[in-house]
């Protein structure tokens, strides 16, 4: 049978739901991958579709057994493309290496055979011939655990019903991405960014030094696009990242005042950061970043700024980075 497209339903950023209300939602780990719809056909094939609609299939080989699983029985199936590093955890980092290779088979594979993928599959959306869109999520759920799907590259991953502080809080101190609250009654809504799935980034803050800056483009021609930051390591200041969010208009013509009574010819970080049309500045600016977690060179994910730290010495951002000399 001809399977249905369905763009896959997104989440909403917000918090808990209030606590007179916890017993009315499912949560679920925040993980930090490629959103992926699966199509069994039900002869043994299986087509993998990003968020955007683009075909992927091809970039995900060991994924192919996936196909068969259920046998003849069509079903669309929702999850999340992960690579996990040595602790079990998903690592954005790794998956970037497997991502944008559906059109080179050949490599592909051999990157599959380096880093293989798991998908977490927590979504069922059409089951033989039934679209399952209009049931309840929590009647979704019951669908798709009985279905069992637990193999060498794919699992469905536990939700818990109610208990969401207790549920965040150890998303936290396992250094997870984040979690997913969905409300048990909710339908699947294809494409729509809805409130009845809310998501919640565990995100860290850390004190950087400006050291340099990005021209902005379009409404913000003339002022700092983002700027580039780095923390103190090893007696050296190593570049940890770019941040372009966090300012209103006015905050953002009041740094580039400040970066410009700064400007300098030479670049302050060791090593020099792979930043084309960069402005440099002397390493005097401390600012508050938020982010999400660190890859594993050192780099921010998800950064955002929150203040400058005029109170706080450049040297006091040191932070835990690598200690071989890979640029950043």
């Amino acid at each position: 049978m001809t399977l249905p497209l369905i763009p896959p339903m997104l989440a909403t950023p917000g918090a808990l739901p209030p606590a007179a209300q916890d017993a009315r939602w499912a949560y679920e780990t925040k993980q930090d991958g490629q959103r992926v719809v699966a199509y069994l056909a039900g002869d043994g094939s299986v087509l993998l579709r990003a968020r955007s609609g683009e075909d992927i299939t091809a970039a995900y080989p060991e994924l192919g057994p996936l196909g068969p699983v259920l046998g003849a029985t069509p079903a669309v199936l929702d999850g999340e493309i992960l690579a996990l590093d040595a602790e079990g955890r998903a690592s954005f980092q790794l998956l970037q290496g497997r991502m944008g290779l559906a059109h080179s088979p050949a490599l592909a594979a051999r990157r599959a055979a380096r880093v293989p993928v798991h998908v977490v599959l927590f979504d069922v959306l059409h089951l033989g011939t039934d679209s399952l869109l209009a049931l309840p999520y929590v009647r979704r759920r019951e669908r798709l655990e009985a279905l069992g799907l637990d193999g060498p590259y794919w699992s469905t991953p536990r939700a818990i019903v109610g208990h969401g502080a207790k549920a965040l809080a150890a998303t936290r101190e396992h250094g997870l991405e984040g979690l997913v609250c969905k409300r048990l009654d909710s339908v699947y809504e294809p494409g729509v960014r809805s409130r009845a799935w809310i998501k919640i980034r565990n995100m860290v803050s850390e004190d950087v030094v400006v050291g340099g800056w990005l021209p902005g483009r379009g409404r913000l021609t003339g002022l700092p696009g983002a700027v580039l930051v780095g923390q103190y390591g090893g007696g050296r200041l190593r570049c940890v990242g770019s941040v372009g969010t966090g300012w209103s208009e006015a905050e953002r013509s009041e740094l580039a005042g400040l970066l410009a009574a700064l400007a300098t010819d030479v670049c302050p970080f060791d090593p020099v950061p792979a930043a084309r049309g960069a402005h440099w500045v002397l390493p005097r600016l401390v600012g508050e970043v938020r982010y999400s977690v660190r890859t594993r060179a050192g780099m921010l994910r998800q950064p955002s700024w929150l203040r400058l730290r005029p109170d706080l010495a450049p040297e006091e951002s040191a932070a835990r980075l690598p200690d071989d000399d890979t640029p950043v």
